[in-house]
């Protein structure tokens, strides 16, 4: 079913399934960090998903450690999620999940703009007005210089600026590389940065049997969603998929009312609507690629 479709379609969709695990592993992740240390939960969690990918690499019978990712754009990829994966994680712990949810979506914004300047893609006026739009929603929902705002936001924003430096490394990366080779480039700094967070933190919990059972989901949620967010990216138009990057917003706002309790305002549902119209849009503008 999914060859029938274009490739930006294709990418799309990639995307919305990849948004979906994110919401659900940011979810396992915050739950998690009610027990033990944000530092340690994603120490663990980026032990157990290098363990998967590499299990994968073997069972296709590639290399785990591909020589190219010592190439200089692989490692501004590695920088780039390290610094992605940490400050994000610092805004899971110490902000509603919508919140930081919403912050990342200025993502698209970045990365599109990335794609213009180093990749040449074009992109019209239309698509331009509907990312603005986009962008717009993601400031109903912020409103800077309000009460609403929440000064610790600022670890959200860091860590968006660092995944969209990792989406366009991941565009730029070597054909020579798959999925489960660049799964575990990402898992195996993902683990890097939970050991940062634990040297500045100097803590170290024990685990409860309610910590262990989220970890295992965030590996699980975190495994599916990272090969899906590769496919996307290498599918289609970058200007075109990584808009979809928008619903990620949606699945966090039901987690967060459903699991956490959280009440957004009619103003942070306005403009998560605004959202994913200029999404949608976007997307009926593509044009079916080869």
């Amino acid at each position: 079913m999914l060859s029938a479709l274009s490739e930006n379609h294709r990418g799309a969709l990639f995307m919305v399934f990849a948004m979906a695990a994110f919401a659900l592993e940011d979810m396992a992740l915050k739950a998690a960090a009610r027990d033990i240390p944000i530092g340690q939960a994603v120490a663990l969690f980026g032990l157990g998903g290098l363990v998967v990918f590499a299990m994968v690499a073997r069972a296709q019978g590639t290399r785990i450690f591909h020589t190219d990712l010592r190439s200089p754009v692989l490692i501004w990829r590695s920088l780039s999620e390290i610094a992605g994966r940490m400050f994000y994680a610092l805004a899971i712990a110490l902000t509603p999940l919508s919140s930081a949810s919403a912050i990342l979506q200025a993502t698209p914004l970045v990365v599109a703009l990335g794609a213009v300047v180093f990749f040449k893609e074009q992109v019209g006026i239309r698509r331009w007005l509907a990312i603005f739009v986009g962008f717009i929603g993601v400031l109903m929902i912020l409103r800077p210089g309000l009460d609403a705002f929440d000064p610790l936001s600022i670890f959200a924003v860091l860590g968006m600026l660092g995944f969209a430096g990792r989406d366009l490394a991941t565009r730029a990366s070597p054909a020579t590389l798959n999925a489960a080779q660049l799964g575990v480039a990402g898992f195996a700094v993902l683990t890097v940065s939970g050991l940062v967070l634990m040297a500045v933190s100097g803590e170290v919990g024990p685990m409860t049997p309610a910590a262990s059972g989220y970890i295992m989901l965030t590996i699980v949620c975190g495994v599916l969603a990272y090969g899906a967010l590769t496919l996307a990216m290498r599918t289609g138009e970058v200007s075109i998929v990584t808009p979809f990057r928008y619903s990620r917003l949606l699945f966090a706002l039901v987690l967060g009312v459903v699991v956490f309790h959280e009440r957004p305002d009619m103003m942070t549902l306005a403009g998560s609507a605004v959202i994913v119209l200029s999404g949608l849009f976007l997307l009926s503008r593509s044009k079916p690629t080869a």
